[in-house]
């Protein structure tokens, strides 16, 4: 029997295979339950944004982050469905690894009728966070706001 779990998670995972930049970047889903999301990406020299140091781009990191956080909306037991970032933040920490792959948790700890607040970190295998993100998605039809 497939719960209402089941089917966010299903809902969730063809949200992020739908858009081609996720796809492109190597994008894997690691978990998705109600309200949380983990992905990650490999590293990819194709990635780089210092040639020197061969530290990924800076935009992989928040493409990581702000897929994660929109699936973490899109898993929400009070959100309906579909979900647009309307605001980001991200505070970047340190340069992630190279040749680690990258790891995004998620969370959507606040939906109100309109918008869900949801808050993020990205790791590496080294020690502490490389980004913590905050954000703010759109959501549409929420159940008991």
């Amino acid at each position: 029997m497939t719960t209402l779990s089941d089917k966010k998670a299903m809902i969730a995972k063809q949200f992020i295979s739908a858009i081609p930049h996720s796809n492109d970047l190597g994008m894997r889903i690691d978990s998705i339950t109600d309200g949380a999301a983990t992905l990650s990406i490999g590293y990819d020299e194709r990635f780089i944004g210092d040639p020197e140091t061969g530290v990924l781009h800076g935009g992989v990191v928040t493409a990581l982050l702000d897929t994660a956080m929109g699936a973490a909306v899109v898993s929400h037991p009070q959100s309906a469905g579909g979900t647009a970032t309307i605001d980001l933040r991200i505070d970047y920490m340190r340069p992630a690894t190279p040749g680690q792959r990258i790891t995004a948790r998620a969370e959507c700890y606040r939906i109100t009728r309109t918008v869900a607040f949801v808050r993020a970190t990205a790791m590496d295998e080294g020690e502490g966070p490389v980004a913590a993100s905050a954000g703010a998605f759109t959501v549409e039809g929420v159940k008991n706001a």
